[in-house]
């Protein structure tokens, strides 16, 4: 042995401790990790595994910068246009103040239980809706496609809608507002006001000829809308702007976007307040009609605004929940953003009774002194005689309440004549009846209103600046819903498939400002989404309650809530939802086969909407939207049921790591006697949380290799890893 061979000796020996001292503080410093995390064990092969907490995949994800942000992202994609429009013209129709409780008991019965499971099922998995799904059961994975594919639809039409808004915002800067009055037409020889405008009004001429410059029917096309053309390019350059930072982007835009509204909305209601008849319609909106509480109408129709009004089955709620942190509260967040939405909703409708009892009154007033003149010129004919209008009655000045009670009487007096005298009733309550909703209520009714406002083109541009707003919040929880799970599955650039994404849905969105588009956006919106959107949330509550368990999802959502969740959405969950949501379905496929399938197309001859059927290319559209919407789920589950397509990824033995390749060989689990795995359903059972440092980090490692529905797994490949000198060991 050579003299120095003791020596080296020692050195190689200190070497061997200090690596075994390396190695048992890397495995004292990843014991805890270990213990936190959690592995997803099924016995179905096609089950995927999940990407795990604090596992390197999970870090990179996006996160919201505070819960406050999260909120109002929520807040913004679910209160939208239809909270102002939709909601206060259901109130209206079916019974005022009644209306409110049907909807309140639907909205605990299937929108609060819905909006929870959705929320929980994004946080739990971190995954858009293709991934959430694929996880559950690859072969419902197609729910996501049907989502991503409805919200592609929504999105094509909703955008034209912020396009007529910042179309009318750009035109509110002027005085007086150029719906106002209509406008004069000059000839050789005098000038005339247009026929069109004097049949209808100034604030509906506007709307349909010089905003829309409408078509005569669905068929005819009538070439496109340069102005629209432009709002609609300026709409998706917007949205387009916000979402190509994904959530780091539109999360900010969301402070303005998501509270503008409601400073609007305050301010219209103090203003509405102080107009003459707004007390009127205020009174006559919350005077419940119990009658027609009792209709089975008014509950289909409460339900399906609870479904939508709440963004169900889009793909956007659990999108943005799927960049919350595990151990979010996401059951106040349910409870929280879905009182946000119904309290929005009342606020909305007091705002848009309160205006229309200004504009009822003044219809009214208009009302009383034509009809009191016919009354004075019947008097000094002598078809009516004197001696039947009570003294105090002043003609000059006569009140409403004068005027009918001399109406009152002429009509008991002259019974049989009384239809040749041609007197009108002029009563408020009559105008607050005629019922308005949509496009109808936002651009005509409210801006006709707006024009009789003190300052009007200050209202008018908070208004549909407001409606801009409303609109954009909901678009991009809509486009969050596309976006976010092709990212998660097919791992492309976000930046890009945002610019490809807009770009394709404004070409297409071309034919909604057609001169026929706005029959176009009535079609889109009658069938595009209705039926799909509750065979997709039927779906989800079955795949959540049947497929995965309603027991299982109960444990982790105590493992993520820190405490049991209630009972209550156990039985909503398993058996009341289901069946409410069944109900609903039939009861809106037999609504849709009762009514003619058809539109308002607007006569420009006579000034006014007539009812058209669709053509037969018009109704094939009709059915394609529905069928395509729901087509990913049949062609989902029987690719993946008869595997033409080789998903060996989708198993246990396939799993991939940042630093690793997919393991393709099978892994024999029955020969580990941990006690970890064994026996331990998959809320309970920790996965295995390496730490970083355990492994040595290779220079040139690969790009990571995904499953095909894009979802890491948790495992490490030896085989990556070049052969350790036994020196080491």
């Amino acid at each position: 042995m050579p003299k120095n061979s003791k020596v080296v000796k020692r050195e190689l020996d200190d070497e061997v401790i200090e690596s075994v001292k390396d190695l048992l503080s890397n495995e004292d410093s990843t014991d805890d990790a270990f213990k936190k995390s959690e592995l997803m064990v099924d016995d179905q092969e096609e089950k995927d595994v999940d990407v795990e907490e604090g596992s390197d995949v999970e870090d990179e994800r996006p996160a919201w910068n505070s819960k406050l942000q999260y909120i109002l992202a929520q807040v913004g994609f679910s209160v939208g246009l239809g909270n102002v429009w939709r909601f206060p013209y259901l109130c209206q129709k079916n019974g005022g103040g009644a209306y409110l409780v049907p909807y309140l008991v639907l909205l605990l019965i299937i929108g609060i239980p819905l909006f929870f499971l959705e929320l929980a099922v994004g946080q739990r998995i971190r995954r858009g809706s293709i991934g959430v799904w694929n996880y559950i059961s690859p072969k419902l994975g197609g729910i996501g496609f049907a989502s991503c594919v409805v919200c592609f639809f929504v999105a094509l039409y909703y955008n034209v809608i912020i396009g007529w808004s910042l179309f009318y915002f750009s035109q509110s800067f002027q005085h007086p507002l150029p719906w106002d009055q209509c406008p004069l037409v000059k000839n050789t020889s005098h000038t005339f006001v247009e026929p069109e405008c004097e049949k209808s009004s100034a604030t509906t001429y506007y709307w349909y000829r010089e905003a829309l410059n409408i078509s005569s029917s669905l068929s005819e096309s009538g070439g496109l809308n340069w102005k629209m053309t432009l709002c609609l390019l300026a709409a998706w350059v917007m949205v387009c702007l916000a979402m190509i930072k994904g959530i780091q982007s539109s999360g900010k835009i969301m402070y303005f976007s998501s509270l503008f509204p409601y400073v609007v909305l305050l301010c219209f209601l103090i203003r509405g307040l102080l107009l003459n008849g707004s007390l009127d319609g205020i009174r006559h909106m919350f005077t419940p009609k119990l009658e027609i509480m009792l209709e089975p109408k008014v509950w289909r129709e409460a339900a399906t605004q609870v479904f939508f009004a709440l963004g169900l089955g889009f793909g956007g709620v659990i999108a943005f929940s799927s960049y919350n942190k595990r151990d979010n509260n996401c059951h106040f967040d349910g409870v929280l953003v879905s009182f946000i939405n119904f309290f929005t909703s009342v606020l909305a409708t007091l705002v848009v009774f309160a205006v229309l009892g200004f504009k009822a009154n003044l219809i009214n007033e208009k009302c009383v002194i034509q009809n009191s003149e016919k009354i004075l010129k019947l008097l000094k004919i002598g078809n009516l005689s004197q001696d039947m209008i009570p003294h105090h009655i002043n003609f000059s000045s006569i009140t409403a309440e004068d005027y009918n009670l001399v109406y009152d009487i002429i009509q008991k007096v002259k019974e049989e004549e009384f239809d040749s005298l041609g007197l009108k009733s002029c009563k408020i309550e009559d105008e607050l009846d005629k019922a308005v909703q949509g496009t109808g209520l936002a651009f005509i009714a409210f801006t006709e209103a707006m024009t009789h406002f003190p300052a009007s083109p200050f209202w008018s541009v908070m208004f549909f600046l407001m409606l801009v707003n409303l609109g954009l919040g909901s678009m991009f929880g809509t486009i969050e819903g596309i976006i976010t799970p092709i990212v998660d599955t097919f791992k492309v650039r976000k930046e890009i498939l945002a610019v490809i994404c807009c770009l394709v849905a404004f070409f297409i969105g071309l034919i909604f400002v057609q001169r026929s588009g706005n029959y176009f956006v009535t079609m889109f919106d009658d069938y595009s989404a209705t039926l799909p959107l509750l065979v997709v949330v039927i779906l989800e509550n079955i795949a959540i309650t049947r497929i995965y368990g309603i027991d299982k999802f109960m444990e982790d959502l105590k493992d993520m809530l820190g405490f049991s969740p209630s009972q209550y959405y156990y039985y909503m969950w398993k058996y009341v939802s289901p069946l409410v949501l069944l109900c609903l379905l039939v009861a809106s496929i037999v609504q849709m086969g009762l009514s003619p399938p058809g539109y308002y197309a607007w006569i420009e001859d006579t000034a006014t909407e007539e009812f058209h059927s669709y053509p037969t290319w018009g109704m094939i559209v009709c059915i394609s939207l529905i069928v395509l919407a729901v087509l990913p789920v049949p062609i989902v589950y029987i690719v993946r049921r008869c595997n033409l397509i080789d998903d060996s990824s989708g198993s246990l033995a396939s799993v991939s790591y940042k630093r690793g390749r997919i393991i393709k060989e099978p892994i024999n689990l029955e020969g580990d006697n941990t006690s970890l795995i064994h026996g331990k359903s998959p809320s309970e059972v920790p996965s295995p949380n390496f730490g970083k440092n355990i492994y040595r980090k290779q220079t040139g490692s690969p790009t990571p290799d995904t499953a095909p529905n894009g979802r890491y797994g948790i495992g490490y490949l030896m085989a990556d890893m070049p052969d350790m000198p036994e020196s080491d060991l």
